[in-house]
């Protein structure tokens, strides 16, 4: 760990949260192939491409996370068994409506993000730029992701609020 210039007490904390994060990144991966093969109906071109949008940009970072991990000189945790357990997410069911499949999507990402400002907490304790670069960059894409999620659920009817002078 020397060639990093890192605490490795403060490092391995760091490790336990990205291990936890890896195993959101697998299952919200693997919900996302779900509802990508079982989306039906008005929306499906949409969805079922945007599905296959958002799976793609999980699988990269679940190799960047892990890849992390293997830098700060950690085995990423690599069982499925493993994944259910640590995992702040849930499966979901295969039979439900696009407007589900958003909304637990959201909620996914809900949780996701929390995971990911305690990544940056520990990793910030630990003085770890490169874990804190990296997640960042993430928070700030599923940011993005959710509020377009959302504004596709939004009807007509609803606005976005002004800024009050």
């Amino acid at each position: 760990m020397n060639y990093l210039g890192l605490d490795s007490k403060k490092t391995k904390t760091t490790v336990e949260e990205l291990n936890i994060l890896l195993a959101d990144y697998h299952l919200y991966y693997q919900k996302l192939r779900n509802f990508h093969w079982n989306v039906i109906g008005k929306n499906f071109f949409d969805l079922h491409e945007k599905f296959e949008e958002l799976y793609d940009d999980a699988k990269l970072k679940v190799d960047e996370i892990a890849e992390r991990i293997l830098t700060l000189r950690y085995q990423p945790t690599s069982n499925l068994s493993e994944y259910l357990k640590a995992s702040n997410l849930e499966e979901s069911p295969s039979d439900i409506s696009d407007s589900k499949m958003i909304e637990l999507l959201l909620k996914d990402h809900g949780l996701l993000l929390k995971q990911m400002r305690k990544v940056v907490e520990v990793a910030d304790a630990g003085g770890d730029e490169g874990t804190i670069d990296l997640i960042g960059a993430y928070i700030r894409e599923l940011e993005k992701t959710s509020w377009m999620l959302d504004s596709w659920k939004m009807k007509t009817s609803e606005q976005h609020k002004p800024v009050k002078k």
